[in-house]
């Protein structure tokens, strides 16, 4: 068997002080956790990240900056995670919008509220994303290209890489 590591996408807004969360239902009962959700075939990850804060918060998102990429395996499982986190800015809310099924809410959080349920994470990458967030790392995200079949152009003699993923 083929390991493969689940590729997901999350979103760390702040507003006035205070963080973008949505909480979820799980199999571990009610949860927060970014704005966040799995990579889609024939989807870049910018667009999944903007597809999963329109989803879950109803909010469109742009992304500015990457904020880390991060890989974490579930304890007591063979489950790993590959999580690229962006920062950026709300656009448009869309209030009649239906959120994803099993998002109960978007909610905003101060880091003191977000670091006082750590007991009700979806998983540990909640903080440490906000933190790294708080602490100022951001990174180009022009460093992730798609490099899809479309993209490719060096038959054409573009030298182009490929587009933003």
């Amino acid at each position: 068997m083929v390991w493969k590591p689940n590729v997901t996408v999350a979103a760390v807004v702040e507003r006035d002080g205070r963080f973008l969360l949505v909480e979820e239902e799980t199999s571990n009962g009610l949860q927060l956790n970014q704005p966040a959700g799995h990579l889609e075939a024939d989807e870049t990850i910018v667009a999944a990240v903007q597809r999963e804060v329109l989803e879950e918060t109803a909010y469109d998102f742009l992304p500015e900056q990457v904020t880390g990429i991060y890989r974490w395996t579930k304890p007591g499982s063979d489950l790993t995670y590959l999580r690229f986190t962006f920062s950026g800015r709300l656009g448009r809310h869309h209030p009649d919008r239906l959120l994803d099924e099993g998002i109960v809410q978007a909610l905003w959080m101060s880091r003191e509220e977000v670091l006082g349920s750590v007991a009700r994470h979806r998983s540990p990458l909640v903080v440490r994303c906000m933190e790294d967030y708080l602490s100022g790392k951001r990174y180009a995200i022009d460093a992730l290209v798609d490099c899809g079949e479309q993209n490719l152009s060096a038959q054409s003699g573009n030298t182009a890489n490929g587009s933003v993923l």
